[in-house]
């Protein structure tokens, strides 16, 4: 009797453990969510709900398919994340005024007030972060940038 072993070796395994860049970035965005989901938590945010709040601190109200685009995020999905943001007014969701059938994303004074408050906690981590990445965090940063757009 064959088994799979003879048609999938185990070096194949220990290659992609070693060379997935995929797995490798997984396990990357794993990490550096507990990290910030922990040093959020006093604020009573994760990390996708600091980012999603501070997309919307800018100067004209985003739609909601902006927001969906820049975070890499299907719209449902988005929707979803807003809601308990909405029920904790720190943001409001309204009609576009131009067209009616579209979605503005306000962030309220409460929003604001609370990123402001946690973005002391956030540049720290980071600097604890970028430190641990050694000589170029920058490049890292650009370099991820334009993987996701090719």
């Amino acid at each position: 009797m064959s088994t799979n072993d003879e048609a999938l070796p185990f070096n194949f395994t220990l290659e992609v453990r070693d060379r997935c860049l995929c797995l490798h970035v997984q396990r990357a965005a794993r990490a550096l969510a507990r990290r910030f989901d922990d040093v959020l938590r006093p604020f009573d945010l994760t990390n996708g709900q600091f980012s999603l709040l501070m997309s919307l601190n800018r100067p004209q109200p985003p739609t909601i398919g902006e927001i969906a685009q820049l975070l890499a995020m299907d719209r449902t999905t988005l929707t979803a994340n807003l809601k308990p943001l909405e029920r904790r007014k720190l943001l409001l969701i309204v009609v576009d005024e131009k067209d009616r059938r579209s979605r503005r994303l306000l962030i309220t004074d409460a929003g604001r007030k609370l990123l402001g408050a946690a973005i002391g906690v956030w540049r720290r981590t980071h600097d604890e972060i970028d430190a641990l990445l050694g000589a170029s965090p920058e490049q890292l940063r650009e370099e991820l940038v334009r993987l996701t757009e090719a």
